[in-house]
């Protein structure tokens, strides 16, 4: 066993500062001879003096330069001294703090406001913008806003003010029935659907034909539309994806039904697909042979589509539509307040399904002009994949219908509601909030925001701000732009948009 040699401990000394080591050993010896003395005479001095005084001290030396400073143009005063400008652009400044007072985006478009950074007026077009700034790939819009922040009449006040430039406004699902009063003050047009109501829609009417298109080409597209809505509404009741068999039932009852509507010169019912799809024999016949068991195979689509015609939608959508669809009037929402009050939202989804189709008979008119789709209380669609799909393709295809889709929820977490992660449903929510160039989110709750700067990719400025937002304030995200907006309503928009009525 071997030893290894002790090694000597180091040690730290601060004599190299008095007596560097490029002077020889004299220079350091006689160096540190005169800091003992000093030191000797210092406490020698000290000891001298009586009990509770202090040593004198030395007189200062004089300034350097007078009071008024540095002779010269390097004294800085009077702004002569002269440095290199350093100049950035205001991108890159936003990297740093958001919040820039610039110019706005413009003052054409409708009035919403006051920019707080800036001291002046905020106007919003989506439709003037589009084009215009960079990054506004599209004209729709998210809303997001903890309740009695103010969010419900910033959308109202973005459609009644969008009457005066032309736009017309279509609201197909009103949960809570508080469009109404805005339709009527616009002289628009509201239709209550519920159980003992006289309003009824035929979710099968056929939409006028474009002069452009060909009877046959539309015929095609009608029938399309209609296999789509009642696919949609058929996954909606049975909670999963149909079968390949009960598309082909789907299929094979809409031509029967079209077919013999068109003999008897009506139009089509839900209540006609219901029955042919309870009568298994008739889908084996029409099918064919290829077809197989076709009746058996559809008896839980058949069993689905009942309930629109003798569930809890009996009457509303099972019968010729009561009101015709007025392209013209400035504003149409369709009231389902009699629908919303159960927990289970399934029934006020179906009803909104049923609207939105017979709504599209206006959206893809070309003549249609610009109009705004406003969806309230968007966060209960949020579990219900075949109506998603629907909205997923108004978004997409806004720019070609000339038309803006606000969707309002509550909090950015109502997203992810929609499934899990790699979901349909989730991948359907998120493709919703990337097709918005605009986001406007109220106040958020502090739990919330972690959800909020993930799904927006807000800044800690940015992230902040939301927290501390007040009432009617709301943060504006346009193209990656952000602006602090106070909303501002008149005296009759407060009084007409007052949701909080009966607190008072």
């Amino acid at each position: 066993m071997t030893h290894r040699p002790a090694r000597r401990a180091r040690r730290a000394s601060a004599s190299p500062l008095f007596t560097p080591h490029g002077t020889d050993r004299a220079s350091r010896k006689a160096a540190r001879r005169q800091l003992a003395e000093a030191t000797a005479k210092a406490r020698a001095e000290a000891a001298s003096l009586p009990d509770g005084t202090e040593p004198t001290a030395q007189e200062m030396p004089l300034a350097l330069f007078p009071p008024s400073g540095r002779p010269g143009p390097a004294s800085a005063r009077g702004s002569k001294l002269k440095l290199p400008a350093h100049r950035m652009t205001t991108a890159t400044v936003a990297g740093a703090y958001p919040f820039l007072a610039e110019g706005g985006l413009g003052a054409e478009g409708i009035y919403i406001g006051r920019d707080v950074h800036a001291e002046a007026s905020f106007t919003f077009d989506p439709f003037a913008l589009y084009g215009r700034i960079e990054g506004f790939t599209n004209p729709n819009i998210l809303l997001a806003g903890v309740i009695g922040q103010g969010k419900s009449a910033l959308a109202k006040s973005l459609a009644l003010r969008s009457a005066a430039f032309g736009y017309r406004v279509y609201v197909p699902c009103d949960p809570k029935g508080e469009w109404t009063p805005v339709a009527a003050a616009l002289g628009g047009t509201s239709i209550a659907l519920g159980p003992g109501l006289p309003g009824k829609l035929n979710p099968l009417d056929a939409a006028p034909r474009p002069k452009s298109v060909s009877e046959a080409d539309w015929a095609s597209e009608v029938r399309k539309r209609r296999l789509l809505l009642l696919g949609s509404l058929a996954r909606t009741v049975l909670g999963r994806d149909l079968l390949p068999m009960e598309h082909t039932g789907l299929d094979v009852a809409l031509d029967a039904v079209v077919t013999r509507a068109a003999a008897t010169g009506r139009t089509p019912l839900l209540g006609d697909i219901a029955a042919t799809l309870n009568n298994p024999d008739e889908l084996d016949t029409v099918g064919g042979v290829m077809s197989g068991r076709l009746g058996d195979a559809s008896r839980d689509l058949a069993h689905a589509m009942r309930r629109l015609v003798h569930g809890d939608l009996a009457g509303m959508f099972d019968a010729p539509s009561t009101v015709a669809f007025d392209p013209g009037s400035p504003m149409l929402t369709i009231d389902l307040s009699r629908l919303g009050g159960s927990g289970d939202d399934t029934a006020l989804v179906l009803a909104m399904t049923c609207a939105s189709a017979w709504m599209e008979s206006a959206l893809t008119d070309p003549d249609g002009g610009r109009r705004w789709i406003v969806y309230d209380e968007a966060w209960r669609l949020m579990s219900h994949p075949g109506l998603l799909q629907r909205m997923q393709s108004q978004w997409k295809l806004s720019r070609g219908l000339g038309i803006a889709n606000l969707m309002v929820i509550h909090r950015l977490s109502d997203l992810l509601t929609a499934g899990d992660a790699g979901s349909q449903g989730r991948a359907l929510a998120e493709g919703l909030l990337a097709d918005c160039s605009t986001r406007i989110i109220y106040r958020q709750e502090t739990d919330q925001l972690h959800a909020a700067a993930a799904l927006l990719g807000l800044t800690s400025v940015e992230s902040d701000a939301i927290a501390h937002l007040n009432r009617g304030r709301g943060l504006w995200k346009v193209a990656g732009r952000s602006f602090i907006v106070q909303h501002h309503l008149h005296s009759r928009e407060l009084s007409l948009f007052d949701t909080d009525a009966r607190m008072h």
